[in-house]
């Protein structure tokens, strides 16, 4: 694929020194570019010093289950609160007032933010320390794919520098309109004095030399009042016509654009920043704007004191304040303007499927407080928001008749949005806003999450419509370079390494077959989650999230570490080992078995016959009894001279095991494991030692003979060579045909 390079195509030895940093430290370590994203992250939500000053306590917690677990919550928010009163005692000491008083407010605006609802605090963690590792894996993937670079080359465009030159050139038209109306009310005021006074004079005097040249004099100010009325209002016009180009196009574009990130970023794409640039434009404009509203109001109260024949502010001004006032209203409805005058209770109203037509057969309410007051954020740069944490849809009942859409959608292709109202009242403008979420997918039970994000994945790859609740009723295609480069995202953002060239080969070619190129394939829904792989009982999606499932809650540091190669095929697999030194191994995900890895080691016969030998796949429940890196440590295998040996060495291509695996590994191996003195009630400590037994052709399955339980000249062996200890064997179906 022309798309990804392969230039780390394979495993290779992992930096060891960055593998054993803390991921906090790894982070430190990053470029400008990533740090800035780094920066995006933390707020007041979670700050920034409290992940530096517990850095290595926090990433030893389980966050991830603690936010569906509300007294394992409870117990982590109070003890992060010990943990920085204890950093304030040590502070104290150093008389670091200034930290101190930072200590002290971050301590108490998380127990007031978190100590009613601990669970949301475990999810705001989790997912800080989840964007962490998505910007630490986009910081190691040598290449980007075709549309991280598109977004990439968009991210500080010429068009952006542009606007901003655009805005700030408005922004000082604005402020001169200001001063030619000051120019003009002063200039009114003196001829209105003069025509006053030269009024006031007896009839008598009027027709004398000196008041004829005064009525000149008046003559010309009014000339000079007509020019600048009419020159103010041609430059008002321009400004307003400025803005308009600049919004209808630059602009809008650059919001666009955004949004399509964003988009893009839910779905584990980069995280990129510029709203706050585009706050500042949109700000800017709307305070020219306002000022030019003002400006035009001051005319109308000059022409009120004065007006004439042909007076330029009657005709022009009405229309230009329709500009204007359209023009704000279009600027709101962005909600990027941020104004000190709106810093008081806007309350905002959220709605289910408020706007939506029959596309699902079913139906939902908000049930809760839907109706909440926004508030100043300061960790969002000073704007307003709004946190709705009691909101539950609940599902209506059908009415009789009203069956909704009859079609072939799943649940979890159901999609709907939720809205959000408000209203804003400033200078004499009434602007009613909403908007809304990108869909969403309503799940009833979490054996439906996988599905669901699928739904989600195809959604925001496929389109950049914010509100098509219709989708599935016709999804399209997308290329398979596209989906690749988002099946590596959901590695990098959920298990912190993403997917090289190789392994993404690897993944195309079980979704479409072997091809010789794969980059303008187009791949549909249904191949991608409804329809089973062949010969499987389930869908591409399913086997690829059970891996992700995997990965994270069972050889997360060994993925990260790079050790697992994960994704390749058996025939792939065996050209790569059978040149290799016996005892090179490695270690690929199963293709049958849901959410389970296995080891494939090469060994040689007397006669210099290559063999391979793969074990039965291990699943999460065999997992969670033994370490992995453990089971590679200590696995045996029975020899047909009932001798037990590890036949694992190497991991490919060359890397010895222990130097590799050596940091994952328990504190004790199993195999030295001793009696206690005098035993505990006259026992002796036992382990468990995954065996397996070698037959004659590798790819049989086992016998019942074979497994369970140990015969006793085997054990007698295991005895006789790992004595004294007394060991439980928990055997591994020796060979796997996977």
């Amino acid at each position: 694929m022309e798309e990804f390079s392969a230039a780390d195509s394979l495993p290779r030895p992992p930096n060891t020194a960055f593998a054993s940093m803390s991921q906090w430290n790894q982070v430190q370590q990053l470029e400008t570019k990533f740090l800035e994203q780094i920066d995006q992250i933390y707020d007041d939500k979670f700050p920034m010093e409290v992940r530096h000053l517990l850095a290595q306590w926090i990433e030893n917690q389980d966050w991830e289950n603690a936010y569906s677990n509300e007294p394992m919550a409870a117990i982590l928010l109070q003890n992060l609160l010990i943990k920085l009163d204890e950093h304030l005692d040590r502070v104290s000491q150093e008389k670091n007032l200034l930290l101190i008083h930072n200590l002290k407010r971050i301590r108490k605006v998380l127990q007031g933010k978190y100590q009613g609802n601990p669970m949301h605090m475990a999810l705001v963690v989790s997912n800080c320390l989840r964007e962490e590792r998505r910007v630490l894996a986009a910081a190691s993937m040598p290449v980007q794919g075709p549309l991280g670079r598109s977004l990439q080359n968009s991210l500080v465009s010429e068009r952006q520098r542009n606007a901003e030159h655009k805005v700030s050139a408005i922004k000082n038209s604005a402020q001169m309109t200001e001063q030619d109306v000051k120019y003009l009310e002063d200039l009114q005021e003196e001829f209105d004095f003069r025509y006053k006074t030269m009024q006031s004079i007896e009839q008598n005097d009027k027709n004398s030399i000196a008041m004829k040249q005064e009525m000149l004099m008046l003559q010309e100010m009014l000339n000079t009042l007509d020019y600048r009325r009419k020159e103010v209002l041609s430059k008002m016009a321009q400004v307003i016509k400025e803005v308009e180009a600049l919004v209808n196009n630059m602009l809008t574009e650059e919001l666009l654009d955004w949004k399509r990130r964003q988009q893009i970023a839910c779905i584990g794409g980069p995280l990129y920043s510029g709203l706050d640039q585009l706050q500042n434009c949109f700000t800017l404009l709307a305070e020219s704007l306002f000022q030019i509203r003002r400006q035009l109001e001051k005319l109308d109260e000059l022409s009120v004191k004065l007006t004439y024949e042909g007076d330029p502010i009657p005709l022009q001004r009405p229309h230009l304040l329709e500009r204007v006032n359209f023009l704000l209203y279009s600027l709101f409805q962005r909600l990027l303007i941020k104004l000190p005058e709106l810093n008081y209770q806007i309350r905002v109203k959220a709605t289910i499927d408020k706007n939506a037509s029959v596309v699902s057969n079913r139906r939902f309410v908000l049930c809760g407080t839907h109706v909440k007051a926004m508030n100043m954020d300061e960790s969002a740069n000073g704007s307003l928001s709004v946190e709705f944490r009691h909101l539950q849809p609940k599902e209506m009942k059908s009415c009789a008749g009203n069956k909704g859409n009859e079609g072939p959608q799943m649940v979890t292709e159901e999609l709907h949005s939720i809205s959000f109202e408000t209203q804003v009242c400033l200078y004499g403008l009434t602007i009613d806003l909403e908007t809304s979420s990108l869909p969403v997918v309503m799940i009833s039970n979490v054996s439906q999450l996988p599905n669901a994000w699928a739904s989600i994945i195809w959604y925001n790859l496929s389109t950049n419509e914010p509100q098509n609740l219709a989708f599935f009723n016709n999804p399209p295609p997308i290329t398979l370079s596209q989906l690749l480069e988002v099946l590596s995202w959901q590695f990098s953002s959920y298990v912190g390494r993403g997917l090289n060239s190789d392994q993404l080969g690897m993944l195309a070619e079980k979704l479409i077959g072997l091809r010789v190129s794969y980059s303008d394939h187009q791949l549909s829904w249904s191949k991608f989650c409804k329809e089973h792989l062949p010969g499987k009982s389930f869908t591409f999606w399913i086997w690829l999230e059970a891996i992700l499932d995997l990965i994270k809650k069972h050889i997360l540091p060994l993925w990260i570490d790079g050790c697992i190669m994960g994704f390749v095929s058996k025939e792939k697999e065996r050209s790569l080992l059978k040149d290799k030194m016996p005892g090179t191994f490695l270690l690929r995900f199963s293709e049958s078995n849901l959410g389970g890895i296995t080891f494939t080691w090469v060994n040689q016969s007397e006669n210099g016959e290559v063999h391979f030998h793969s074990v039965e796949p291990y699943n999460k429940g065999r997992l969670t009894a033994l370490p992995f890196a453990d089971i590679l440590r200590d696995y045996k295998v029975i020899m047909a001279d009932n001798v037990p040996e590890n036949p694992l060495k190497y991991l490919y291509p060359d890397m010895p095991k222990d130097q590799v695996f050596g940091k994952h590994y328990s504190s004790q191996s199993n195999e030295v494991s001793r009696p206690m003195e005098g035993g505990t009630k006259g026992y002796v400590p036992s382990v468990f030692i995954p065996v397996s037994k070698i037959l004659n052709d590798s790819t049989d399955p086992p016998s019942p003979s074979d497994l369970l339980p140990m015969s006793p000249s085997v054990y007698a062996v295991l005895r006789e060579h790992l004595n004294p200890t007394v060991m439980e064997t928990a055997l591994s179906s020796p060979y796997s045909s996977d």
